[in-house]
């Protein structure tokens, strides 16, 4: 998706990378102390001319669950300035439609700045649709580390779109799993592959995952992503897994 010279500017500090700047705001309303903003003067505001108003509009449809905004926040995806677009990205998760599936699409292939897919992945994981499969793998594979990141969490979201997504999802997880240099991706990876199992009966691919899984937890470097990859069959229940992580206990393996 991208070349090596994009992928070396926007790759920068790994923490900050992590992060958006959505995520630093503080957010519009205290929940215990004051109501939420009113939706109607919020959906006005998506069409103010100002950058500064359709960004807090924006942001107030990440708290606000209202359908009137979805066709709103699709046409923010495309604003000329970043911080409205990755509010929309994050009002479209919070309000999810089939209709948002391709501008997300399109918006998380030809945006430069990474934030806004960051905030696109989990849109798309919030959509719950077949069509987002594809492009959540796709970005597992190619993107910065904050958008892996999020893209192997939304891949979980994979459940509950049906069997063939689940089936679809496994091998780039896997291959993330084994592969990534970022462990908080991995970390990831061996969580959705938990809850993707949850979903499959006993087959080729389902024995891959669990597979992918005991391996990670034998031979990762990081303890965290075997910590991770221990709650997920622990979480699954499968016999062989549960019988290697009691074996090396015993053995003290920890």
């Amino acid at each position: 998706m991208y070349d090596e010279e994009e992928l070396s500017i926007l790759e920068l500090d790994i923490e900050e990378d992590l992060e958006s700047p959505l995520d630093k705001l503080e957010p519009i309303t205290a929940e215990s102390e004051l109501p939420k903003p009113d939706p109607d003067e919020m959906l006005a505001l998506l069409d103010n001319p100002q950058p500064q108003q359709r960004m807090l509009a924006a942001r107030a449809f990440c708290d606000i669950e209202d359908p009137r905004a979805t066709p709103h926040l699709i046409k923010l995806l495309s604003d000329t300035c970043p911080l409205v677009r990755v509010s929309a990205a994050y009002g479209i998760g919070r309000n999810p439609s089939t209709e948002a599936v391709e501008p997300l699409i399109n918006q998380l292939n030809r945006d430069w700045n990474g934030y806004v897919r960051k905030g696109v992945v989990w849109a798309l994981g919030n959509c719950r649709d077949r069509r987002c499969l594809a492009p959540l793998a796709d970005a597992l594979r190619t993107d910065i580390s904050a958008v892996r990141l999020w893209s192997a969490s939304a891949l979980a979201q994979m459940a509950g779109v049906g069997y063939e997504a689940v089936i679809g999802a496994i091998p780039p997880l896997i291959e993330a799993l084994f592969q990534d240099p970022i462990a908080a991706v991995r970390s990831n990876c061996a969580w959705t592959i938990g809850q993707l199992c949850k979903e499959l009966p006993s087959n080729v691919v389902y024995a891959a995952a669990i597979d992918a899984l005991i391996q990670s937890f034998a031979e990762d470097k990081d303890l965290g992503v075997r910590e991770d990859a221990k709650a997920s069959l622990l979480g699954v229940g499968d016999p062989r897994g549960l019988q290697l992580i009691e074996t090396l206990e015993q053995e003290g393996w920890f």
